[in-house]
């Protein structure tokens, strides 16, 4: 069997066991980045995934602790849908994928790894980002370091915002 060496990984491994804060909500604006918070409206925020299935892989989730979709309020419900679309519309600049993933789970059963809090998920995918290393090792090879991606995707939002 192949290893594909990946120590950052104990970290998030260890935390699983400790983790009694919810991830969205101890993010505190003066540290968006280094907790790669990329973009804060008045209702939400978006945010790397540091564990991503793919290169560009962004979380938005609403400022209140919400778990339950429906408890929504228009003004949230607006104001993630607005950012959902500024940040596609961000990663085909930045990054041209050939598509995208977009989506949430609701509930354990459905893979929400963090059910109390919602948020949405936006992967982008490109043709042939299927490859054989998820198929016969369960491995997924990420292109560009998190540091890099939330530089040049600050750097877009920043242009949008002269605009």
């Amino acid at each position: 069997m192949d290893k594909l060496w990946a120590p950052w990984r104990k970290e998030y491994i260890q935390g699983l066991k400790k983790q009694r804060v919810c991830i969205f909500c101890k993010k505190d604006s003066n540290r968006d980045k280094a907790d790669f918070v990329i973009k804060r409206n008045e209702y939400c925020f978006s945010m790397l995934n540091i564990y991503p299935y793919n290169n560009g892989h962004i979380l938005i989730a609403p400022y209140r602790h919400i778990a339950d979709f429906n408890l929504l309020n228009k003004s949230e419900a607006l104001d993630i849908m607005e950012l959902i679309k500024e940040t596609v519309s961000v990663l085909k600049k930045v990054l041209k994928p050939s598509g995208f993933n977009i989506g949430l789970n609701l509930g354990r059963i459905s893979g929400a790894g963090f059910e109390r809090h919602l948020h949405f998920h936006i992967v982008p995918r490109w043709n042939g980002d299927t490859n054989f290393m998820p198929v016969i090792s369960s491995t997924k090879v990420i292109s560009e370091s998190l540091n890099e991606l939330y530089r040049r995707l600050r750097e877009e939002y920043d242009k949008k915002g002269r605009t």
